[in-house]
């Protein structure tokens, strides 16, 4: 069942989780003011898959079930899967610059995939049926999810066995025939007071020792032992948040004190070899979505600093240099998305769940990108707009018979523009790069996902250095390889050479099977999310 923003709001009523915002327990938190634009911006998630123009796009038929689904609990069955969950992304964070549910739809087709791959070593369907029962539950109830995914960690030189302070991981203290105990702490969960229940995940990959804090699980939000801690979501009540006063996201620090979880929810437990996978799969689809939900925050600056730059009286046309820094900031933006793009269609179909991988390569490649130049993108927006952003008098003043007037006249520039306008615009862009709001952008921009340096990791772990060695000698008349016939020494003496991939120009490199379409929505919808 499909629900609607209203509905979403009113189906938080029926939890009664343990939240503390600014040093104070929440008795509502579908009432709190603290947590509304959180909660508006999921809410867009729920409305935009009830309207008709949007459906093709926000709907996907769920394989496993054939039921319709919204697209962010929906499992990718090909590389167009991907494509449309990438543009319904982004068209959701036009909207609302973060629409947070994303993350829902990249813990459920990692999970997904790491499921198969357990049953496929143990030759069993268990795992599989257990995950599936609860996908299935998901999608018909229409939740949302939040990641437990980052623990707090503690000593960040010391694997989790070896911490002073074990419950810095969440870890399972206790096993029966009913379930695990689990206690330890998640210190970053996106919009946590208000989702419905808790995918708890591991953050790191995992040895022997550390099978114990290996687990992977779901948990209502309001479960005994839970105890969240957060903050508030975007700017509300202040006049000057013209955006992040309706549109916010909140992060909570999630503490788990003896929490039950039954086995019915527990999609693994010590399988410490997985937890590699599961975190390189999640990480691989979130940044992904990264580069949808980014592009869409692309678009909001792209489209005020075009706004201020007329309400300046500049065409940037005319004004060389305020084009060469549109073009810029355009060429950021889509330079990134581009990357995702290319990811999903160099998707690959996952070996043991048959679903659909997003190019890890040029995931992190675009996630990196946007990564490092959201910095750039609020400063071009900053270049263009001029100093009035962060210069501008308070709101109030907007209705202060003493000063309303006069500033109506020496603060319009360009005569066709209203005064109101042109302020509006300017709070606008503050609000998004110069404000609270802005530097939040800016930190989850650089380390949501992971940090730059773990894209770097990726990068050139997944790249095939192997190709292009293999390109050189073949040109140089040394062979495929100087030691191809001696595998053992290659290994040996050429480490970073033993990476290859099949060419992206066949079958065997190219997402043939389950390949679709991707949705058309009308070209002004895509671009304005009206």
């Amino acid at each position: 069942m499909l629900m609607s923003a209203n509905e979403y709001r009113d189906s938080l009523r029926s939890y009664k989780p343990t939240v503390y915002l600014n040093g104070r327990l929440v008795t509502s938190v579908a009432d709190e003011p603290g947590f509304a634009p959180g909660i508006n911006a999921i809410g867009v998630t729920y409305d935009y898959a009830l309207r008709e123009e949007f459906k093709p796009l926000m709907l996907a038929t769920e394989q496993s079930s054939g039921k319709t689904v919204n697209r962010l609990l929906h499992i990718n069955q090909s590389a167009g899967d991907l494509l449309n969950k990438l543009e319904a992304v982004r068209l959701l964070c036009q909207e609302t610059g973060c629409a947070q549910r994303y993350l829902s739809h990249d813990a459920l087709n990692a999970i997904y995939q790491v499921s198969a791959q357990i049953d496929d070593a143990k030759g069993t369907t268990e795992n599989s049926a257990k995950f599936l029962a609860y996908l299935h539950e998901v999608q018909e109830r229409d939740l949302t999810l939040g990641i437990a995914m980052t623990d707090a960690k503690g000593d960040r030189s010391k694997r989790p066995h070896q911490q002073a302070n074990l419950d810095s991981y969440v870890h399972i203290v206790e096993r029966n025939a009913k379930g695990i105990v689990i206690s330890g702490t998640k210190a970053i969960v996106t919009g946590a007071p208000y989702v419905h229940e808790l995918l708890v995940m591991p953050g790191r990959n995992m040895l022997a020792a550390d099978a114990a804090f290996a687990v992977c699980c779901a948990v209502p939000i309001d479960a005994p032992g839970i105890t969240m801690v957060a903050r508030p979501a975007g700017r509300p009540g202040e006049k000057a948040a013209l955006f992040s006063n309706r549109y916010g996201q909140s992060t909570a620090v999630v503490m788990f004190d003896k929490v039950f979880v039954p086995w019915e929810k527990v999609f693994y437990a010590d399988e410490w070899e997985y937890s590699g996978a599961l975190t390189h799969s999640y990480a691989t689809h979130h940044r992904h979505s990264c580069i949808g939900a980014r592009a869409g925050f692309g678009d909001l600056l792209i489209g005020a600093g075009a706004l201020m730059c007329e309400a300046n009286g500049f065409n940037p046309e005319d004004e060389g240099h305020l084009r060469d820094q549109m073009v810029d900031l355009i060429k950021i933006t889509e330079g990134f998305y581009a990357c995702g793009v290319a990811a999903s269609v160099y998707a690959t179909r996952d070996p043991f769940s048959k679903s659909f991988m997003p190019d890890a390569v040029y995931s992190n490649i675009g996630k990196l990108l946007l990564a490092t130049q959201i910095y750039d993108m609020q400063r071009i927006a900053h270049d263009v707009s001029g100093g009035l952003i962060v210069a501008l008098p308070g709101p109030d003043e907007d209705h202060n018979p003493a000063t309303a007037a006069n500033l109506a006249d020496v603060l319009r520039a360009n005569p066709a523009i209203p005064y109101d306008n042109r302020i509006e615009t300017a709070r606008f862009i503050e609000d998004l790069t110069a404000s609270y709001q802005g530097g939040w952008y800016s930190v989850i921009s650089l380390h949501g996902g992971g940090s730059p340096e773990a894209m770097k990791r990726e990068i050139y772990r997944n790249y095939p250095l192997g190709d292009k060695v293999a390109l050189v000698e073949r040109l140089l008349n040394r062979g495929v390889l100087a030691h191809e016939s001696n595998p053992s020494e290659l290994q040996a003496e050429r480490p970073i050479t033993q990476n290859t991939q099949a060419g992206k120009c066949c079958d065997q490199g190219c997402t043939v099977p389950g390949t679709a379409i991707m949705v058309d929505l009308p070209q002004t919808l895509k671009n304005s999310g009206e």
